[in-house]
């Protein structure tokens, strides 16, 4: 395939104009856009020989921004299913959906639920995997696992009697069920055992401070056992104030990734500005956190077993508590320009900065030769999508 006319979103942060040549699934070749016009000094050279002589297929993205498909590595689900539910049919249709709305690379989250149902969840994610084919649907690139081992206290929409004390033990045997896919783990600190367990298992997981109650030092003592990311952030831990920063003030001061819903309900559009202000553009992370109603109409859905109620844009349990969104991650990182930040950081915190905090950025979350042939077009004008390709 051959991608021309569009500006491409560099390894450098920056739209330029570029000419994107693919072999099979992986980026094979990046040339600047005028080294295909005929009598440019690069027309001599061979690879723009090969470009000339192409004959597979041609995407002219004439009028059109060219960015890495998106990476959402905090949702439920979407279009009336739940990653929980745990059936190919559920995949099939969380991953078409988000292909759809430009995410080409996901890694879904778990709720808090009994052991047994985590073991079969992640069992079926694993085999799954194994026999999704390529094509008009978003790869499963990994699983976030948020539960179980979080604070009662910060709960948020997980159930409070499945919540349990971090174990090593527990963490190998669902790797071994999801077959190696857990990348990340959202753990409270302050749980019993929670910083040995992060220390123990640091080499194989990445772990994110979330769902939390816990003190400036707690999450420092946490970050320095190997802990660099916080769940998104603001929502469900310590709130960050001058005399007591709590998390997110350990986070900056240590470098941590921090994700961010950006869908106008969990943070408000100023908070959105000083996050981006405070962690920069290389360590946001923007997430979705969608649950099944995203693509639906209003109503009544579910969520790791509680009865939601989404009205307009807002997704409630029955006591009002906020239960996940219900707006896609493309729609949050236009949300996030509309609140004041540059499209380039935005794409940033969609594109490579989810890939990096899980470590896939080798393949995943920028247009570099040898990486995955994911892309999103977007009109220049008004930002809808006009292709997705993977």
């Amino acid at each position: 395939m051959l991608i021309k006319n569009g500006l491409v979103f560099t390894e450098q942060g920056k739209f330029e104009p570029m000419t994107i040549l693919t072999d099979g699934d992986r980026i094979s070749m990046l040339l600047p856009a005028e080294a295909m016009l005929k009598g440019s000094p690069a027309s001599a050279d061979h690879r723009s020989e090969k470009h000339a002589k192409y004959a597979g297929e041609v995407i002219d993205a004439s009028g059109c921004y060219v960015l890495p498909g998106l990476t959402d590595i905090h949702f439920h689900g979407c279009t009336g299913h739940d990653f929980c539910e745990g059936t190919a049919e559920a995949l099939d249709a969380i991953t078409e959906y988000e292909f759809s709305q430009g995410v080409t690379s996901i890694c879904p989250a778990t709720m808090t639920l009994p052991d047994e149902r985590l073991t079969e969840i992640l069992r079926s994610c694993a085999k799954y995997t194994k026999v999704q084919t390529v094509g008009e649907r978003a790869e499963i690139v990994g699983v976030h696992l948020e539960g179980p081992f979080i604070s009662p206290a910060r709960k948020g929409a997980q159930k409070e009697e499945y919540i349990q004390t971090p174990s090593p033990e527990k963490l190998h045997r669902w790797q071994t069920a999801a077959g190696g896919l857990i990348k990340l783990v959202t753990v409270a600190p302050e749980m019993e055992r929670a910083i040995e367990c992060i220390s123990e298992c640091g080499k194989e997981f990445r772990f994110s401070l979330g769902h939390t109650k816990c003190d400036y030092d707690t999450a420092i003592r946490a970050i320095e056992a190997g802990a660099d990311h916080i769940t998104h952030m603001y929502n469900a831990m310590s709130p960050f104030t001058h005399r007591e920063p709590g998390v997110i003030g350990a986070a900056f001061d240590k470098g941590c990734y921090a994700e961010l819903i950006c869908d106008g309900v969990h943070v408000s559009p100023s908070a959105v500005r000083a996050a981006f202000r405070l962690f920069g553009d290389e360590r946001m992370l923007l997430i979705s956190d969608s649950m099944e109603a995203t693509g639906k109409p209003e109503g009544e859905y579910e969520l790791g077993g509680q009865r939601v109620h989404v009205r307009g844009n807002r997704a409630e349990l029955d006591d009002g508590t906020i239960a996940g969104s219900v707006t896609p991650l493309y729609r949050c990182m236009l949300n996030a320009v509309d609140m004041g930040i540059p499209l380039e950081s935005a794409v940033k915190a969609a594109t490579i900065n989810p890939c990096r905090s899980i470590g896939i950025d080798h393949d995943y979350g920028s247009i570099s030769v040898s990486k995955k042939a994911h892309f999103l077009l977007l009109d220049r004008g008004d930002l809808r999508i006009r292709n997705v390709i993977r």
